[in-house]
């Protein structure tokens, strides 16, 4: 049986924000309606084990608000089961979310007391005429500050940045993702901008002053960041927000399954670079077995503009739990009849 990489989600929306982002309703975004205690906390974790099975990495992840904006006393108790379940040897890893203006080295070595293993930055954007538009309160310099002090006290880094934020562009977006590439995360999020009632930028919507991407250019543009980042060893962790409510958007390029679209879009760029010298022959493709909806497509499109465009006679599909969950090789099948 393949290993899971599972994560324990507990969400504090909106704690320990300064002010209201244009773009942000995190309890839309999260679904979370109630405050968080760390009772509670240790509640979810618990709840998040039971799923656990031989072999899955678990996380516990902190998300939501700017995790290290709140009271440092609240900030403990929320930490404490966590890190009482990473010292049990329950989880392996502790992750939390939060702003480029609010780490410090205090902050730091409270993070390193409580075994807390990544910490990620809501980036959104290097550019700081979308910050200063999008009323973010900080600038692209306090990221890169901010995302130096984490990597030199021994924390895995992760960068979040958004598409389609007003002011920005796809050309603006390339250059947020090299400036990201060049501070080396562990791990990137991609989120395409969505317009949720309730926002500043639900209002410019409707005044006319500002217009979402579409689906098809969130879709083709995350498939264009993934292969940077991806080039570079940089892990692409989330592509588009979690599920919610569609009568909580107003408009954008919103999908139940939009990580799933933009990795199959990355899928079958790849796919095209290595099938060409295999064209008018059978090949069996190999990967990891969660891949195979996603590297086949919806539908099966992928496999089915694979045979149409480079004239491949046969594919078949092979599940391979010691390739990578994003990996796959392609080989001639002469074994397919």
């Amino acid at each position: 049986m393949c290993a899971k990489h599972k994560t324990i989600p507990i969400f504090v929306p909106h704690w320990g924000c300064p002010q209201d982002c244009l773009f942000c309703n995190q309890k839309v975004i999260t679904g979370q309606k109630e405050e968080m205690t760390g009772e509670r906390a240790a509640e979810i974790i618990a709840a998040g084990l039971q799923n656990k099975k031989p072999g899955d990495v678990v996380e516990i992840g902190f998300f939501g608000g700017s995790f290290t904006g709140i009271p440092a006393k609240t900030q403990e108790a929320l930490l404490t089961p966590a890190y009482e379940a990473l010292s049990a040897g329950a989880v392996d890893g502790i992750r939390l979310s939060t702003r480029p203006d609010y780490i410090s080295d205090s902050v730091l070595a409270r993070m390193k007391r409580f075994g807390v293993t990544t910490i990620e930055l809501g980036a959104q954007s290097m550019h700081d005429d979308v910050l200063l538009r999008c009323n973010r309160g900080h600038s692209a310099e306090q990221t890169e500050q901010a995302a130096k002090q984490i990597k030199e006290a021994g924390f895995s880094l992760g960068l979040q940045m958004m598409l389609g934020l007003p002011g920005d562009s796809f050309e603006k977006a390339v250059m947020t993702a090299e400036r990201f590439i060049a501070l080396a995360p562990g791990c990137v999020r991609i989120y395409p901008t969505l317009v949720l009632k309730g926002t500043g930028l639900a209002t410019e919507y409707e005044a006319g002053r500002y217009q979402p991407v579409s689906l098809e250019d969130a879709v083709e543009q995350c498939a264009v960041l993934y292969d940077m980042f991806q080039k570079h060893n940089i892990d692409v962790i989330r592509m588009g927000l979690l599920d919610m409510e569609p009568e909580a958007i107003c408009a954008g390029p919103y999908h139940p399954a939009f990580g799933e679209l933009a990795m199959s879009r990355v899928c079958y760029k790849q796919l095209a670079e290595k099938v060409a010298p295999f064209t008018g022959k059978r090949i069996l493709i190999k990967t990891h077995p969660r891949f195979v909806s996603t590297l086949v497509g919806q539908k099966r499109m992928n496999i089915r503009k694979l045979q149409t465009e480079f004239d491949i006679k046969q594919i078949e599909i092979e599940q391979d739990c010691t390739l990578g969950q994003n990996k796959f090789i392609i080989l001639q099948n002469s074994d397919a009849t």
